[in-house]
């Protein structure tokens, strides 16, 4: 009896020990899984939000810059009629001047 005995305690310490490595090769594996559960994970979009904020931006500045422009194209125009009203003014006043001299 005592040679089934030994046999048997042989046999539990052999199936511990495999037990322990079929333990730690389990860890490993389910390691690996995680590793490469992470590494497959695809990166975050970029925020849509800055986009819009400097889509908005570029239209608001092309709004100001037209607003600019069109207000120094009406003050060229009120210079220019400006200019001729003076001119029209100076002949008309010269004309004037040039019949109170011969008549004086």
């Amino acid at each position: 009896m005592s040679d089934a005995l030994s046999k048997a305690e042989a046999a539990a310490r052999e199936a511990a020990v495999d037990t322990a490595a079929v333990q730690i090769a389990l860890a490993a594996v389910e390691l690996a899984k995680t590793a490469a559960a992470q590494q497959q994970a695809p990166a975050p979009p970029p925020a849509p939000a800055r986009s819009q904020l400097n889509t908005g931006k570029w239209i608001a500045i092309g709004l100001a810059g037209s607003v600019c422009a069109i207000s120094l194209a009406l003050s060229a125009i009120a210079v220019a009629v400006g200019a001729v009203a003076v001119t029209c003014c100076l002949l008309v006043l010269r004309s004037m001047w040039r019949d109170f001299q011969r008549r004086g």
